[in-house]
């Protein structure tokens, strides 16, 4: 029996499409996860809702407790997760209000724990394979999803994941292209590399909100900017969330 986690980003921390919805409020070993958990069923799927940043967006991403967070969703019970984030863009082909499905990452992360298994025994090491992390069943679904709803979706792309909340410098951005990065956010990699030590099923659906700092003939993007995208694209992730799960 399939159980579905949404892990809601900015403009997602509610999801108000649950029958029988329950609150359950967890209690993890890793401390308290960013929201209480939102139960229901979604067309007799079972669903699962967590806000990243809190029910009232005010957890930055440099202070989520992602390890309480995947912790409550597999103790919960959830097989799957979907996990739903902004990003800024690192090349020209991805443009503000278009949706990623990445299939890569890199971890630019330097002062979090991105492990579950930071306090091990002798002999109690784990090595996680992380050479594909995302799951392709899941990333097709929500492919699918959006091209049925006519939107503009890049089926893969490599997110180089920052600590924040600050965003890069221009310097800082040139070399992220030189990387290979195609876009760029703060919470992708914690999440996705706890999820699969967890062995728990993780794809990312992103809003593009703005052009990084590499480009020169554009002003940086403000938060200003960033909210105004969000909020003029928030229906269509929901109706793509819908999909999705109809899909799986």
């Amino acid at each position: 029996m399939k159980k579905v986690a949404i892990i809601g980003g900015t403009g997602f921390e509610q999801l108000d499409i649950l029958s029988g919805n329950k609150t359950v409020k967890p209690r993890t070993p890793f401390g308290d996860p960013s929201s209480d958990l939102h139960t229901g069923r979604y067309n007799g799927l079972e669903v699962v809702h967590i806000a990243r940043h809190g029910r009232d967006n005010s957890i930055p991403s440099s202070m989520v407790n992602f390890k309480a967070n995947l912790h409550s969703l597999k103790e919960t019970g959830c097989t799957h997760v979907i996990s739903t984030t902004t990003c800024g863009s690192l090349r020209e082909e991805i443009c503000p209000g278009e949706f990623i499905v990445f299939d890569q990452f890199i971890d630019f992360t330097r002062h979090r724990f991105t492990t579950i298994f930071q306090e091990t025994h002798s002999g109690d090491f784990r090595y996680t394979p992380m050479a594909y992390p995302f799951s392709d069943e899941l990333r097709d679904c929500l492919i699918e999803a959006a091209v049925t709803l006519g939107h503009t979706v890049h089926t893969k792309g490599t997110v180089v994941t920052i600590d924040g909340p600050r965003f890069s410098t221009h310097a800082e951005s040139q070399l992220y292209r030189m990387w290979g990065g195609d876009i760029i956010n703060m919470t992708t990699a914690p999440e996705v590399i706890l999820a699969n030590e967890m062995e728990l099923p993780i794809a990312v659906i992103a809003l593009c909100t703005d052009f990084d700092s590499w480009r020169t003939d554009i002003k940086p993007p403000s938060i200003e900017d960033i909210t105004e995208i969000i909020e003029q694209n928030i229906t269509k992730l929901l109706e793509l969330i819908k999909i999705s799960l109809d899909n799986i």
